[in-house]
């Protein structure tokens, strides 16, 4: 907020579990080169289910109505569960609870839509407009986070959000930090042509994304400008690139506390 921002995600620890996902260290394992499977991260949802409404709760009286909230799932729940958890955070507001069950059974959002009025996003995994079908014709969710970076390139994606349009559903586009200064920038180019623009994504990059990439887009206040250089506006540097060799990195595994594999 003192940067400016209206919209922030919240994430945060669970008790009586280690870091999860969006805290600590396990977006990505902080050595990957010298691991040779990725990191566990143990999961309950009943303790999340438990902590959240309480989240929300003290972030909305610390900070006010203002600001935006938003949340990520991370595909961790069933339908059901989805939606009880939807419930129990409607007096706070959330500007969208992302993913909240995993997209590839598009209708299982019916379940979750039918039992809350919170906004749903979803669709960032997701790689063509028929992993979205359903869910934007049957107006299941109301932001659409297909990301050009995963989903076909600018061209699909606005098929995706002219789809999207002619439901009400405007877009979200996916814009985490492990996506380069360029799927960045082609976001930004899409979200300025299309009249569904919702809210775009930004973490920013580490400065050493800065010495390989040269960007024309700014951000300031919260908002975001893709620039006026020719094209997409980002210059690549395979000089200094070649300072940075590739470093394995993993996301980490989710399991439940007696061990069963479960959805990241």
């Amino acid at each position: 907020m003192a940067k400016g921002y209206t919209a922030i995600r919240i994430q945060c620890g669970v008790p009586g579990l280690p870091d999860v996902y969006g805290t600590g260290k396990l977006s990505i394992t902080p050595h990957g080169a010298a691991d040779s499977l990725p990191q566990t991260e143990i999961w309950s949802t009943d303790k999340y289910a438990a902590h959240l409404p309480r989240v929300f709760e003290a972030v909305r009286g610390k900070f006010g109505a203002e600001v935006s909230l938003l949340h990520d799932v991370h595909h961790r729940l069933t339908p059901m569960e989805a939606a009880r958890l939807c419930r129990s955070v409607e007096p706070y507001r959330p500007f969208w609870m992302e993913d909240p069950t995993p997209s590839e059974l598009q209708e299982g959002f019916r379940t979750i839509r039918r039992n809350t009025v919170v906004p749903l996003a979803t669709g960032e995994i997701n790689e063509s407009i028929w992993g979205v079908k359903t869910l934007l014709e049957e107006q299941l969710v109301d932001y659409v986070r297909c990301t050009p970076a995963h989903a076909g390139g600018i061209t699909h994606v606005k098929r995706i959000v002219d789809l999207a349009a002619l439901h009400q559903i405007r877009s979200g586009f996916h814009g985490a930090a492990d996506l380069s200064p360029v799927a960045i920038v082609a976001c930004l180019h899409l979200g300025m042509a299309i009249n569904n623009f919702g809210i775009q994504e930004y973490m920013g990059h580490p400065p050493e994304i800065g010495e390989v990439f040269r960007v024309s887009y700014r951000q300031r206040a919260g908002r975001m400008h893709p620039g006026d250089a020719p094209g997409l506006g980002v210059e690549f540097d395979a000089s200094a690139a070649a300072r940075f060799p590739y470093v394995r990195a993993y996301l980490p595994v989710a399991r439940l506390e007696d061990g069963t594999l479960w959805h990241y």
